[in-house]
């Protein structure tokens, strides 16, 4: 990949060059654009968040391939993740705007079938983002009820999770609603809760128990629980865990209105969010298993969060305690991020008119600069995703693969359209020169690899309560976005709208700023 960095020795642009390209792109400057290269970065690596995703879905993986999977898959995954992030990133630093992915996919497909590409990979990445949000604050919320009932006794029920996840998306929509410089705070301390929080965990879990798994057991012993007879299938469902927690990097595409040199600062913000965390994560796994003191305890625990159970064994209640705080506040902080970035995806997708209800989710608050309306609209659809649990248990499972499949769909379109045009894409300052098309066509196939793992029944035998609803989610949303558009809005969505001349531009940009505080 030696062709990555070359070009940014050219050297950082100016604000107003930002500006400039947003123009030439058709859209005025509406947002405040105040986020560093760092907090660009902040944000995709909060989401990804390696004490949500990897801690939330441990007991998946315990049951789903035991130790091995949890620890094997998840470098590979990783690895296998950070070729779909250089693909998106390298046409991220093309385009940088807050639609992301289906702006993406209007420029880069023919003239003839850019509507229809960009309409499809919009409605996918919609139906990711809030799904994505769901599977973050549900964890949180689960988490903090497990630490509830153990300090208070506030027991872990689904109506006492689904409260909480009310709660906990009620702070986050209010914390989105103050405006971009709480969360560019709140993502930048994150960064280091996430990484010291990691060096605790795993630092405590190593010298404080006086008894650890042995590397054998940690690194090559199987497990299946799932009523499957194929270890093989058992070891290809299992890489959910791991291929779950690698979602939300898009943020810093979604974010690029707001981010100072983005075409340069973006695509950082994807690659090194994915790395950092890869890294970050199989250091945590691999810590958190050696601490397992009794595998069907921890399996089987009345906490419902079997790290919970595996920090209270290995270190007692009070030491457990205080890890699974470290873990729920980086979860809160994952999920604020999240609905920011699921905002302005929103927000870019009615502001060329895709989505019912356009004019009112792409308004902006003049006096914060943020899309405050698409804010709430994040919150309200996440909070939607996860009543289903109150009926079935095997939602929260439902919900992180729709997270996975409707995003990586979104993910990768930009990235076969750009392996097809070949030559003819035109690369930004941040490129990967030979290497694109290459790592585009790897991106592609291992997304479709993923797309049929992650509708296949993850337990036997399938009844209603345990079989996999990620396919009827899916053909929800291609059933809605399909009717839609062969009854309404191929006759009228064009795909990404300009929004005005030059002077209008400067014009509504004149406007808000009137407004600004």
């Amino acid at each position: 990949m030696g062709e990555v960095e070359p070009v940014e020795a050219a050297g950082a642009r100016a604000p107003d060059e930002d500006e400039r390209r947003l123009h030439e792109m058709g859209y005025a400057q509406e947002l405040r654009r105040h986020m560093s290269a760092f907090s660009n970065f902040a944000v995709s690596f909060t989401i990804i968040s390696v004490l949500s995703g990897c801690l939330t879905l441990y007991g998946y993986g315990l049951v789903t391939g035991g130790p091995a999977e949890i620890v094997w898959s998840w470098p590979i995954v990783g690895v296998l993740v950070l070729f779909v992030g250089l693909a998106m990133a390298e046409v991220c630093s093309s385009f940088p705007t807050a639609g992301g992915l289906y702006y993406f996919s209007a420029k880069l497909a023919t003239p003839k079938n850019a509507p229809v590409v960009s309409w499809f990979t919009g409605w996918f990445n919609l139906l990711g983002e809030v799904a994505v949000t769901t599977g973050i604050d549900f964890g949180a919320a689960l988490f903090l009820n497990a630490y509830l009932d153990l300090q208070f006794g506030f027991t872990a029920t689904p109506p006492h999770t689904i409260l909480l996840l009310a709660c906990i998306l009620i702070l986050h929509g209010l914390l989105n609603t103050i405006g971009v410089s709480a969360v560019k705070l709140l993502s930048n301390i994150s960064v280091w809760w996430h990484i010291i929080g990691v060096l605790v965990i795993v630092g405590v879990l190593t010298f404080v128990p006086s008894h650890h798994q042995s590397a054998g057991f940690v690194f090559t012993h199987f497990v299946n629980q799932t009523g499957w007879g194929s270890w093989i299938y058992v070891m290809f469902i299992g890489i959910l865990l791991a291929q779950y927690t690698f979602t939300g990097y898009d943020a810093s595409a979604h974010m690029s209105e707001e981010t100072r040199n983005a075409a340069i600062a973006g695509p950082k913000g994807i690659v090194n969010s994915i790395w950092v965390s890869l890294l970050a994560g199989w250091l945590l796994l691999i810590g958190v298993t050696f601490a397992i003191q009794n595998y069907g305890h921890a399996v089987s625990t009345p906490t419902g969060v079997p790290p919970a159970q595996i920090f209270i064994d290995a270190l007692g209640p009070t030491g457990g305690k205080l890890l699974l705080l470290i873990a729920i506040v980086a979860q809160l902080f994952c999920g604020m991020a999240s609905v920011a970035a699921n905002s302005r995806m929103i927000y870019a997708f009615s502001r060329d008119g895709a989505v019912p209800g356009h004019r009112l989710w792409h308004k902006v608050n003049s006096h914060t600069r943020t899309p405050t309306n698409a804010v709430w609209f994040a919150a309200v659809g996440a909070f939607i995703l996860a009543i289903p649990y109150l009926w079935n248990s095997t939602a929260y499972a439902a919900v992180t693969s729709v997270a996975v499949i409707g995003l990586y769909i979104a993910y990768v379109v930009p990235s076969f359209l750009r392996f097809l045009r070949g030559d003819a894409f035109q690369r930004g300052p941040w490129n990967l020169g030979r290497w694109g098309r290459p790592v585009a066509l790897i991106a592609t196939i291992w997304v479709c690899i993923i797309v049929i793992l992650f509708m296949l029944p993850t337990v036997s035998p399938v009844t209603a309560s345990t079989f996999n609803y990620t396919v009827v989610a899916v053909l929800v949303v291609i059933g809605f976005a399909g009717i839609y558009w062969l009854v309404s809005a191929r006759n009228w969505f064009t795909g990404p709208q300009v929004q005005g001349s030059e002077e209008e531009l400067r014009a509504v940009e004149a406007d808000l700023k009137k407004g600004a505080v």
